[in-house]
This record gives C-alpha cells, sequence and structure tokens, in this order.
C-alpha cells in the first residue's frame, strides 16, 4: 500500500486544544514524561503492598529492573513481600548497566550472536568487591546502552523525515486512519523539537522508545482512549520496523561478553531462553538457564528437560547448569498511576516465581536435585569463590 498523503492539519477534538507549535502545556508533558524524581504518592506505593508472602522463606531473584525507582525504597518493599526470609539472593539487573544491591552487582546485556546472527541477553551477576575490576565491561555496557538508546531517534526520524516505506508497512498492518497517522507524526515531531532543545538534562534513562509512548498517553485526556489506543497501535508497528533494521552487529559479541564476565569472576544465566532457541545449541559458557518467566511460561517443563540432559553428558567433571526463575519485575510500572499500568507487569513482584511451587513442576526439579534453596546456595558459592 501507498502512504495516503497527510496534510499538516492537527487531529482535531471536541475537548482538545492541540496545536503544531509547542505550547506550555506541552512542556510540561514532556518534562513529566522524562522525569525519573518520585512524588509521595509514587513512593507510597513502592513501600506498600496488599500482597505479602509469610510462608515463603527462600527467595532467588535474579532477574528484574529497579529502573529509576531508588534501591531504598525495593528494599523496604522486599521487606514487607517477605517478612520472614531466611535465605536470599537478589540481585538487580538492569539493562545494559551494572547496579550493586547488598553484596552483588548484575545487569542484563544485549550481545549479537554470530552463529546464528540474532541478538540475545544474558544476565550477568557477580561479587561488589569485584566491581573495580570491571571497567572494561562497564565501558562495553555502556557502549550497549547508547547503541540502544540510538533506536528511539532512530523510530522518531522514521516518523518525523519519514521513511514511507516503513509507515507503509505499519500504516498496512494495523489499518490506521491518516488523521491518527498526523496525531502520531504531530506528537512525535514535538519529542524531537523538545529532546533536542533540553537534551543535556534530560535523564539518560529516559531516552528510549516508551518516552514516545508514554508522552502519547498523557493526551487520553484530551483526545479520549479510542484514538490514543489507536495511536498507540500504529506506533508499536512503526517500532518493529524500526527494530527490524537495527544492525545488530554494533552490539558485542555474546563469547566477548562471556569472555569478560568470567574474567572478573561473574556468574552467568541465560534469560527466557525460549526466545532464544538457538542458544541452546551454542554451547556457552554459563552457569544455568531461566525456565521461567512472565514473558516464557509455555516450555517450563521441557527447558528443565534440557538442563537436565545437559548436565548428564557434563558428567561429573564440570559444574552442573543451574535452574533459574526470572520474575522479570519492572519497578517502574509500579509507580505508574493505576489506570495507567500494564497490569501483567505492574503484577510482577521481585522473587516471585509460582512454578518453584507447583507440585508437578517440583516433580521434574526434584530428578534434577534442584529447588531454590539449593540454586541460592550454590550460585552464591559461584559468586563468592
Amino acid at each position: 500500500m501507498k502512504l495516503i498523503q497527510l496534510s499538516n492539519k492537527p487531529i482535531r477534538h471536541k475537548s482538545s486544544k492541540l496545536t503544531p507549535e509547542i505550547n506550555e502545556e506541552d512542556e510540561k508533558r514532556f518534562f513529566r514524561v522524562i522525569s525519573t524524581d518520585l512524588d509521595d504518592e509514587q513512593r507510597q506505593r513502592i513501600i506498600s503492598s496488599s500482597k505479602t508472602y509469610p510462608r515463603q522463606e527462600n527467595v532467588l531473584a535474579v532477574h528484574w529492573h529497579p529502573e529509576f525507582v531508588p534501591l531504598e525504597l525495593i528494599d523496604r518493599r522486599v521487606d514487607l513481600l517477605y517478612p520472614n526470609r531466611q535465605e536470599e539472593l537478589i540481585i538487580p539487573t538492569q539493562h545494559n548497566e551494572i547496579l550493586t544491591y547488598g553484596s552483588f552487582c548484575g545487569a542484563e546485556v544485549d550481545c549479537y550472536s554470530k552463529g546464528f546472527k540474532r541478538k540475545v541477553q544474558l544476565l550477568l551477576h557477580f561479587d561488589k568487591q569485584n566491581l573495580e575490576r570491571a571497567g572494561v565491561l562497564s565501558a562495553a555496557l555502556k557502549h550497549t546502552f547508547q547503541y540502544r538508546s540510538s533506536q528511539l531517534f532512530d523510530l522518531i526520524h522514521t516518523i518525523t523525515k519519514p521513511v514511507e516505506d516503513r509507515l507503509d508497512r505499519a500504516a498496512s498492518k494495523t489499518g490506521t486512519l491518516p488523521k491518527i497517522i498526523n496525531l502520531v507524526r504531530s506528537e512525535t515531531a514535538k519529542i524531537e523539537k523538545l529532546l533536542d532543545r533540553h537534551y543535556s538534562i534530560v535523564p539518560r534513562q529516559s531516552i528510549k522508545n516508551k518516552l514516545l509512548r508514554n508522552y502519547l498517553d498523557c493526551l487520553r485526556g484530551q483526545l479520549g482512549d479510542v484514538i490514543i489506543t489507536r495511536a498507540q497501535l500504529f506506533l508499536r508497528a512503526v517500532k518493529q520496523e524500526v527494530k527490524a533494521g537495527f544492525p545488530l552487529t554494533y552490539f558485542y559479541r555474546t563469547s566477548e561478553i562471556i569472555e569478560e564476565a568470567r574474567s572478573i569472576g561473574a556468574g552467568i544465566v541465560i534469560p527466557h531462553p525460549e526466545q532464544f532457541w538457538p542458544i541452546l545449541l551454542a554451547e556457552y559458557d554459563v552457569d544455568g538457564y531461566e525456565v521461567w518467566n512472565p514473558q516464557s511460561l509455555e516450555y517450563t517443563d521441557f527447558l528443565i528437560s534440557v538442563v537436565i540432559n545437559k548436565n548428564k553428558q557434563l558428567g561429573l567433571a564440570k559444574r552442573k547448569l543451574l535452574i533459574f526463575m526470572g520474575d522479570d519485575t519492572h519497578m517502574g510500572e509500579k509507580v505508574k498511576d493505576p489506570r495507567r499500568q500494564d497490569k501483567k507487569k505492574a503484577d510482577r513482584e521481585i522473587g516471585v516465581q509460582p512454578p518453584w511451587d507447583d507440585l508437578l513442576i517440583r516433580k521434574k526439579l526434584a530428578i534434577a536435585e534442584m529447588n531454590r534453596r539449593q540454586v541460592i546456595e550454590e550460585y552464591r558459592a559461584r559468586l563468592t569463590g
């Protein structure tokens, strides 16, 4: 389909005051969506919870994202969730950024696996005493973080320049009307100008694709849920077009990240491998696989079997592969207005991984000679040994 010629006229709505020019409301909206400061109400959402798990004595959480939420607030939430915990291994894994929590550091790293030509991710964990030796790894993650952030500007330019074949495909896939495309282009152009105007003070954590999504969400009160939901659908399709054309070779190779991680005594876990099936065949030097994740939960039983079989092949000569589960909690989702939250994401909690307590899965885990406590003890020993 050939992209319909679009006018420069702004979309109109009975309660809309949107104009092509940037006004004071646009500035306020922009600073609201880039802000990483929490108000009292948002802080309260973090330190209070209707959930608690008094019977869970072992807390294993090595795949979760603080985002911009202060770790001291997260610490208070963990105390609330698990008042009777005895054993714990809780390590944050911010995307392409090393964070320290308690005695350990962690990160989730984007890599490029040349053998099967696709992006994969690794979870890295290490003793904080080794942080001073992590200069090369930190530099690699900084490069990767900046590269991922550049995808936002590619997305913006695709819409505002525009890159017509990408917009053609996105409009065709979603059946988006010209007035909705005009809205997305008009508001994206504002964001582009505001980013240029205020770039020096924009928090680096805010330079990501969700900036556009969050900005559009702020217009729901003016334009209504139907219009903004359609705009978000089109924006999501454009984002997929951008990601499909993103050159993955700018990422560091998986083997390079593994080598550098091992040099500082880091443990390595492959998260949600069902999204990266070939990685199960790669024989990378890792400590284990994540067999369950809220985004990857269909093949838990099968993945446990994979780990069991790999350990049989390894024999007693090598350290066995461990079984992990990732709650993949994104704390930034919890501070949003409940009306604007992705409920499935907001419901995730650090250390809450139901399959550990599922009777059928526990039967399989018993064959693997693993449970939450055993994995905590073994992995902690590897990180501190």
